[in-house]
């Protein structure tokens, strides 16, 4: 274990807390110290939503220790049940609690005794999963809860929707750009004739999870949530799950296409060839643009991914596939579905990076030197220290990814805001150089930080007159590229005389 000022995923509570709150009428209860209870603070502060029903901690201090939890657990679930009258309460430890080893179950069976909602404990193992796992458990948890007792009460529906109708599984509260890409998952099911019969987590109740089944397919837009509660649907249904994320253009027509062909084999009669070649003609302007001038000056230059399984996938196979831009790399911090990751990008890229390790992760954009970077916020602060542009493109979220304006990047939207990040990451990294041109700038202070501490050569006054010289655009690699040559060689000091030496060891 060490420490880290850092995670691409939070701990297995968190994800829990996002399924449960993104659910209409359905109140959670943290077991956990002071300290755990930052998920409302979080929330409140990056998610742009009118309404939310707040998390209630079950504090853990030093009076819970010494008498034990259950009196105070019990008592919280009964309270919250009078007062909120919730449909149901979902109780979760967090990886702190968890080391009590209390018997949770046992509580939430006491609760349940007095509280009139429906009262469950989410089954999670806090110390082997994380964020997005958990989420995905949970919501698997949930949906398979309320198909087995709509069972029990003979409630569950016996036939499909009259017209072909969709599940779409996976919105969820801070989720990046959730909101704008299930608003154009439903514009895009408008215009193929299909009904939405739900959407979950986000906006549904718990009671309407019994007609799940009568959907003729689920939609899972994203890999990290809702597989489970799908496959669970297809195993007990037969219900078939369509995962094909469609995110750029290739895969929104392939996704269309497999929409086609399920929905055909179940008694439909349509084709959406036209449809497909009408949107990538007139709606998606990624098409024509990658033909552009302005696409074919970034033909061949250099990019590294880097973010969860669904966004790094999509945005390698677009950068690589669709735009002929060289993706050095690409990367994930998956690492429990790092067989499917490699899977969808080795053809795509040179190297697969797997890890968790944000220093690893700036050090290898770092040894490559790309023209732009796509990852999460982690590798967007990297770029502004290494002065590489970096399009965000995948959670951990920031209030940034919750903007006011439409920003989907799901559909043939969202193909436009792709290629608008993809250009303008690009283009801005000119920036520097062009008001240097112009006479944008009367100084330029040059960086003296390396990507993981602090520098420990010093530069001359007549070196950083020399550095100065040489184009923004380039400029930090020229230093990088210095600074190793001096520590190669020992010096401390770099004047023009050593920057003149390690340009020529590299043939500048």
């Amino acid at each position: 274990m060490k420490l880290a000022y850092w995670m691409y995923a939070g701990p297995a509570h968190i994800g829990t807390l996002r399924v449960a709150t993104s659910f209409k009428n359905v109140h959670a209860i943290m077991h956990a110290p002071l300290g755990d209870d930052y998920f409302n603070v979080m929330r409140s502060m990056l998610s742009r939503e009118r309404d939310f029903t707040p998390v209630t901690t079950s504090v853990v201090d030093r009076h819970v220790l010494a008498r034990g939890s259950q009196e105070k657990v019990v008592d919280n679930i009964t309270r919250k049940d009078a007062e909120e009258h919730p449909d149901l309460i979902v109780l979760t430890p967090t990886c702190t609690s968890s080391i009590l080893q209390e018997d949770l179950e046992n509580f939430v069976e006491r609760a349940q005794l007095e509280a009139k909602g429906d009262v469950m404990l989410a089954d999670v193992n806090h110390y082997r999963v994380n964020e997005l796992q958990a989420g995905d458990r949970t919501l698997h948890q949930i949906v398979q809860y309320y198909i087995e007792k709509a069972r029990k009460k003979g409630e569950l529906p016996t036939s499909k929707t009259e017209k072909p109708s969709v599940n779409i599984i996976g919105i969820s509260t801070l989720g990046f750009h959730n909101n704008h890409d299930c608003t154009e998952l439903k514009r895009l099911m408008a215009d193929l004739g299909i009904e939405v019969n739900a959407v979950i987590p986000e906006g549904a109740y718990v009671h309407e999870l019994k007609n799940l089944p009568k959907a003729w397919f689920n939609l899972v837009p994203y890999r990290e949530l809702g597989l489970m509660a799908a496959n669970y649907l297809e195993k007990e249904f037969g219900t078939p799950c369509i995962d094909i994320v469609p995110m750029g253009v290739v895969e929104t027509a392939r996704c269309i296409r497999k929409i086609q062909e399920v929905i055909n084999a179940q008694g439909a009669d349509v084709n959406y060839e036209e449809y497909i070649k009408e949107q990538t003609l007139y709606v998606s302007q990624a098409a024509w643009f990658s033909r552009s001038i302005d696409c074919q000056n970034l033909t061949g230059k250099k990019a590294v991914v880097f973010g969860d399984n669904t966004h790094a996938a999509a945005l390698t196979k677009i950068l690589s596939r669709e735009m002929g831009i060289h993706v050095v790399w690409a990367g994930t911090y998956c690492k429990y579905d790092a067989d499917w990751f490699r899977e969808q990008v080795s053809e795509y890229c040179d190297e697969v990076l797997i890890t968790e390790d944000h220093g690893a992760i700036g050090d290898a954009i770092a040894r490559v030197e790309p023209s732009a970077i796509f990852g999460t916020q982690m590798e967007r602060h990297v770029g502004k220290r290494l002065d590489i542009p970096c399009g965000v493109i995948a959670a951990p979220i920031h209030v940034q990814n919750f903007p006011i304006g439409y920003k989907p990047f799901l559909g043939y939207e969202g193909t436009n805001q792709i290629a608008d990040l993809i250009y303008n990451s690009f283009t801005l990294g000119m920036e520097d150089h062009l008001l240097e041109i112009f006479g944008g700038h009367d100084t330029k202070e040059v960086i003296t930080k390396g990507i993981s501490a602090e520098s420990d050569l010093s530069w001359t006054k007549d070196g950083l007159a020399e550095l100065n010289k040489i184009p923004g655009f380039v400029r930090g690699k020229v230093k990088r590229n210095t600074e190793k040559f001096a520590r190669d060689r020992g010096f401390k000091d770099i004047s023009a005389e050593v920057l003149y030496a390690a340009k020529e060891a590299v043939g500048a």
